[in-house]
């Protein structure tokens, strides 16, 4: 099967999202300096204007499946477009630090329900040949979404706004936000979403707009797999404990890595280790660059060398990037090796926890506990981040070393866990995978 500028329409919507999603999170980067000014904040008070809008998203994730078997995966992700704008408009013009905290916690719930929902929408409408790499597209977003949130932050800084910065930092996603929810007006509901609720013909069509060669067979596969009369059953069974564990540890070691820690607080890292405030926006436009760069190779080698072989090569460079950072900040010696360090982390990121890690979710659920499984990946992936970042500021304040020190053990810990038990899931579709990982 080829793709289609219908197929490839959809995908490259559902997967703005991810922009929006990279954006909201890695914007708060530049925005740490002027908010410590503006608000007086603390270390501690720092971490939990940062982590605020990570709660949202604990709680985006974990209840976006609800909205999306009862109203469908595109429609959901009209509402969730809605909030991001509304979230952006609403920091810009905060009044005080509770009303930016509230805003950034609307903010929240839209990015973590659009990490269950955008890659779910994309993975349902996209052949078993082409899922790795169109569902890709969403991973591809969420770094150029932080590449632009770095080059937003770096060009804001030119215009002198003093310590009302934050306001035009954080609010310019509104921009996106608003192409987002003009754009989900033009795309069809997920073929499967439809075969759930029995509206088959609808199935059908949306099958022959995005171009399967047998839209029939294929239509056939989707239904017996769905068993129509179990499609509300509930996720916390016996049969469904493998994958699981396999959705919780992806999301959770996605973010035991470190990498949201140091794209929320790249700034300040960079000033820890002695470098010039004036230069740490353009050396983070670098790092975002860096992430952007190694993610389009990811994507391009996703279904051929498959998830389990970029995540055990990802996990072993990482192990090593981390324990040479920690190393740089433990010594006070090579600061000037650090920036290409964290570029080499990126890259290692970017080729394997960045790339599988929502293409890896998106797989192993059946079709009928699929939003309840990726919502439980997803929110695996939010707590921990959320937790993570919190504490981040004050830790790094102790010592810069120990925050690495951390995460490359958790590198190492994973290495082993993908080793011995993840299976593969290249080229398999949604459907046989269920046979695959003995879901009866």
């Amino acid at each position: 099967m080829s793709l289609n500028r219908y197929l490839v329409r959809s995908t490259v919507v559902g997967a703005l999202g991810g922009l929006l999603f990279g954006f909201d999170t890695a914007v708060i980067s530049g925005a740490t300096r002027t908010l410590r000014l503006y608000f007086h904040l603390s270390d501690r008070e720092l971490g939990i204007t940062v982590a605020i809008a990570l709660w949202g998203a604990v709680i985006g994730a974990i209840f976006s499946g609800l909205p999306g078997e009862r109203f469908g995966r595109r429609d959901s992700l009209r509402g969730l477009a809605f909030l991001y704008l509304v979230s952006a408009v609403g920091c810009a013009l905060a009044w005080n630090l509770p009303s930016l905290m509230a805003f950034r916690f609307i903010g929240g719930l839209a990015i973590g329900g659009s990490s269950v929902l955008g890659p779910m929408y994309i993975s349902e409408i996209s052949p078993a040949q082409w899922r790795g790499r169109l569902v890709g597209t969403f991973q591809i977003n969420i770094v150029v979404g932080i590449l632009l949130a770095y080059l937003s932050n770096y060009l804001i800084g030119f215009v002198n706004s003093g310590n009302s910065e934050w306001r035009w930092q954080l609010g310019i996603s509104a921009v996106p936000a608003l192409l987002f929810v003009l754009m989900l007006f033009v795309i069809p509901r997920s073929p499967r979403w439809l075969s759930t609720r029995n509206r088959i013909d609808d199935a059908r069509h949306v099958l022959d707009l995005i171009g399967s060669p047998n839209s029939e067979a294929e239509l056939k596969e989707i239904v017996a797999s769905i068993h129509l009369e179990r499609a509300s059953e509930p996720l916390f069974q016996r049969k469904y404990r493998f994958p699981l564990l396999l959705a919780l540890a992806t999301g959770a070691f996605n973010q035991l890595s470190g990498i949201n820690a140091i794209l929320y607080y790249l700034n300040d890292i960079f000033a820890k280790a002695g470098f010039d405030p004036s230069h740490s926006g353009l050396q983070a436009v670098a790092v975002g660059a860096t992430n952007l760069v190694f993610t389009l190779i990811a994507m391009s080698v996703i279904d051929k060398v498959g998830r389990k072989a970029l995540l055990l090569v990802g996990c072993a460079s990482l192990t090593g990037c981390l324990a040479a950072i920690s190393a740089i900040f433990w010594t006070h010696a090579h600061q000037d090796w650090l920036v290409w360090l964290l570029m080499a982390y990126i890259a290692c990121f970017a080729v394997s926890q960045g790339a599988v890690t929502w293409v890896y979710i998106g797989e192993i659920f059946p079709t009928r506990v699929r939003s309840k499984g990726q919502s439980a990946g997803s929110s695996a992936h939010w707590v921990v981040n959320a937790l993570i970042s919190a504490v981040f500021p004050s830790l790094a304040a102790t010592s810069g070393a120990y925050p690495f020190m951390f995460f490359g053990a958790m590198m190492a810990v994973q290495f082993v866990i993908v080793l011995l038990i993840y299976p593969e899931t290249k080229g398999i579709s949604l459907e046989q995978m269920e046979h695959r990982l003995h879901i009866e």
